[in-house]
């Protein structure tokens, strides 16, 4: 990894971005964003009717084949999991997350005892080492960068109470959703709810973003037209038919899912996922695309888009949201 001390597994896990062209970015307009939440209750939940709809799209192999898939009705938050509900989580719990841990040198043979310490990745372009074909170039590993410190430390959550909470593993996903009685949704629950629940819309997935995403040059200029450089407060840009806001754009998304090469593709239960570009890393399926992808290097902020994470690194664009069952 250039740019600093990492795990060699960050190294597989800069494919979390997504590769590839795509179409120009229209400018998408913000809402105001809404005043500042009066509770610190879980958030909204919105109904999701059951459905059956054709599942996936073919701009990457690993989104086909597309299929038709049975959805059963269900509830999910409206916006993505807070900095303010996740600390909550934490003051209640006393949880550590995942970056705040120490690493288990037995997870990783063979990597030196200095780069075998708490941290992230976090987002960092620097011209001097900048490489348009190496992703490395622009995600660093960083020490002690965590929810707390979305950018290392020296950093804070000031001001970032209603920001999506970042730098999170599957294990913290999971952790929180069981504290807030509920759980992570499938990838089919996923993308059903970021259909907004239209069978008969097709594939929706060629429109820019539903939220902030990046405008410009990536990873070398972002203008920022759509009024944030980076993550937005839940809840600024317009909702889906269904009233659930940011799923396409703002930050990656946990599914509960294992991450499979092509759906063709089945993994037993309890087996992790496994991405052949990640040679022995365990992954999972995280959606949605996030605010770094841009017109010329990602398409994946799409519903039919899906790219493989790894379940023990976080990122300051993975967060995550959490359904529950109908009452």
């Amino acid at each position: 990894m250039t740019g600093g001390p990492g795990r060699v597994v960050i190294l597989a896990a800069l494919v979390m971005a997504g590769l590839g062209s795509c179409s120009p970015a229209a400018r998408i307009a913000p809402l105001v964003c809404p005043a500042t939440p009066t509770t610190d209750q879980p958030g909204q939940l919105i109904d999701v009717p059951a459905g059956r709809f054709l599942m996936g799209d073919d701009v990457y192999a690993d989104e086909g084949p597309p299929r038709h898939e049975t959805v059963a009705a269900f509830r999910i938050d409206a916006t993505e999991v807070t900095n303010a509900r996740f600390a909550r989580f934490v003051e209640e719990t006393g949880y550590v997350t995942v970056a705040e841990r120490p690493v288990d040198p037995a997870q990783y043979p063979g990597i030196p005892a200095a780069a075998l310490q708490p941290g992230s990745a976090v987002f960092r372009f620097d011209s001097a080492r900048f490489d348009a074909g190496n992703p490395g170039t622009w995600w660093t590993f960083v020490r002690g960068a965590s929810w707390r410190h979305p950018e290392g430390p020296g950093s804070d959550l000031n001001g970032r109470d209603f920001l999506p909470v970042v730098h999170i593993a599957l294990a913290d996903a999971e952790a929180y959703a069981r504290w807030a009685g509920r759980r992570l949704p499938t990838e089919i629950e996923w993308e059903w709810a970021a259909r907004s629940a239209d069978a008969a819309a097709g594939n929706p997935g060629r429109q820019p973003s539903e939220a902030n995403t990046w405008q410009g040059v990536f990873p070398a200029r972002n203008t920022g037209q759509d009024g944030y450089d980076g993550a937005a407060p839940v809840g600024c840009f317009k909702a889906n038919g269904l009233g659930i806001h940011d799923m396409i754009g703002n930050v990656w998304e946990w599914t509960a899912d294992p991450y499979r090469q092509t759906r063709t593709l089945t993994v037993a239960p309890g087996e992790p996922g496994a991405d052949p570009r990640q040679p022995g890393v365990a992954v999972g399926v995280i959606k949605g695309g996030s605010y770094l992808c841009a017109p010329n290097y990602c398409m994946r902020y799409r519903p039919g888009a899906r790219q493989a994470q790894d379940l023990t690194l976080g990122a300051s664009h993975v967060g995550f949201r959490t359904v529950a069952p109908m009452p």
